[in-house]
């Protein structure tokens, strides 16, 4: 394969699998190929098996969340990276993080930092695809779908001190209606007195007298 030819076929994609290349040629000279790109500065190995262009090459920008769902097929953002997308939090978030079906893993790339936190098929819901920019798009949890997942994953944290921490903002995003039903999914006691601290804390914004 010539480099010109893996522009055009990966070009527009965030990250690319060696196996997405090796259609019809062989893989151990398509590798051998890679490793000499990598070192030639044309592309960038993300994790093993995963690659991306190098900015001069690239059509459009990579986005991290786009990266992290080309990583981890089965997963989607959620957790703090989530609720900091949808504005619901102040906090920079250093790493992408994200919930998988599959085994809990960090991965360290160029590109930055990617956590990805087991959790159950049967809790494997609440997100949607997002166009993000171009043609990339990303899987990512709905604002009240990331908060619950936060709390599920986070031992001891369906009280009011670990909410307050969060320091919640930008509450009209949030659907109470959305919440008690993501909650009641769970069908844990945990999630339910959770939900509850959380309308508490959204109605209590709204000046209502609790």
């Amino acid at each position: 394969m010539k480099f010109e030819d893996l522009i055009k076929k990966a070009a527009h994609l965030p990250a690319f699998k060696v196996s997405f290349l090796a259609a019809g040629g062989s893989l151990e000279q398509i590798r051998i190929q890679i490793s000499r790109w990598v070192n030639d500065g044309k592309l960038i190995r993300l994790h093993k098996g995963f690659y991306t262009l190098s900015e001069p090459y690239r059509k459009t920008d990579y986005q991290p969340f786009c990266i992290a769902n080309s990583l981890k097929k089965v997963s989607y953002v959620s957790l703090q990276s989530a609720l900091s997308w949808h504005g619901v939090i102040p906090e920079y978030v250093p790493a992408v993080t994200c919930v998988t079906t599959g085994r809990p893993q960090t991965i360290e790339t160029p590109l930055g930092r990617f956590e990805f936190r087991h959790i159950s098929d049967k809790y494997f819901w609440g997100y949607h695809q997002i166009k993000l920019k171009a043609e990339q798009t990303a899987f990512i949890a709905s604002p009240e779908k990331a908060l619950l997942d936060l709390i599920y994953l986070t031992p001891g944290s369906d009280n009011m001190e670990f909410l307050e921490e969060l320091r919640l903002q930008n509450f009209e995003k949030f659907d109470v209606t959305v919440l008690n039903q993501f909650a009641e999914k769970f069908k844990s006691p945990k999630m339910n007195r959770a939900a509850a601290l959380i309308e508490e804390i959204l109605k209590s914004d709204e000046g209502i007298e609790l």
